[in-house]
C-alpha cells in the first residue's frame, strides 16, 4: 500500500475512526490528537495495511493501542505527580430522524443520555468491544482481530455489556428495554 492509498482510507474512513477516538477519550482535543497519532503510525505501517482485508479494522487497532499507551502513561505520570484536568462539558450532537414530536425528542435524547451514562460505568473490556459494535459496526469477526481475542470472548463481553447497560437503566427507571 503507497501513501496515496492511505488518504483514500482517510477519506472512506475518517470519520468513523475519529467518531471512534472521541467515544474513547470524551474530549475533543484528546480525539484529535489520538486521530493524528492513528494516522500517522498508520503512514508508519502503511506497508502492513492489506486493502482486501478490512482496513477500518487495522485503523481500529492502532487507535486502541495508542489509546492504551497513553492511558499507561498518563497513570505512571499521575502516580509520580498528581496532575489535575479540566473537562469542558460533553456536548451531545445527537442527529434525530423523522422526529415527529417534541414529546419524542426530549424523551430520545434523555435516553441516549442514560445510555451513554451506563456504558460510561462499564469497564473497557466491556466498553470497547460495545463501542466497536455499535458505534463504529463492525462484526463480531473484526472486532476479535482487532483486540487480539477469540469470537466467543468478544460474545461474551457484549452480552455481559447489554445485560449490564441494560441492567443500569431499568434501576434507574427506563423500563422495556
Amino acid at each position: 500500500m503507497e501513501i496515496e492509498d492511505l488518504s483514500h482510507l482517510i477519506k472512506n474512513h475518517g470519520k468513523e475512526i475519529y467518531g471512534f477516538c472521541y467515544k474513547l477519550t470524551k474530549d475533543k482535543h484528546h480525539a484529535d490528537d489520538l486521530y493524528q497519532d492513528t494516522f500517522l503510525k498508520a503512514t508508519e505501517l502503511c506497508r502492513r495495511i492489506d486493502t482486501t482485508q478490512n482496513p477500518k479494522s487495522f485503523l481500529i487497532a492502532i487507535s486502541i493501542r495508542i489509546w492504551k499507551n497513553q492511558r499507561r502513561k498518563y497513570g505512571w505520570r499521575n502516580k509520580i505527580a498528581k496532575i489535575e484536568t479540566f473537562q469542558d462539558g460533553i456536548v451531545n450532537n445527537t442527529e434525530m430522524a423523522d422526529v415527529s414530536t417534541p414529546e419524542y425528542v426530549v424523551l430520545n435524547n434523555e435516553c441516549n443520555k442514560m445510555v451513554e451514562m451506563a456504558c460510561e460505568k462499564l469497564n473497557d473490556k466491556l466498553k470497547i468491544p460495545l463501542y466497536l459494535y455499535y458505534n463504529v459496526c463492525m462484526p463480531v469477526e473484526d472486532i476479535s482481530e482487532v483486540l487480539k481475542i477469540p469470537k466467543g470472548t468478544v460474545k461474551s463481553r457484549l452480552h455481559k455489556g447489554r445485560k449490564t447497560v441494560k441492567e443500569f437503566l431499568e434501576v434507574n427507571g427506563y423500563e422495556g428495554f
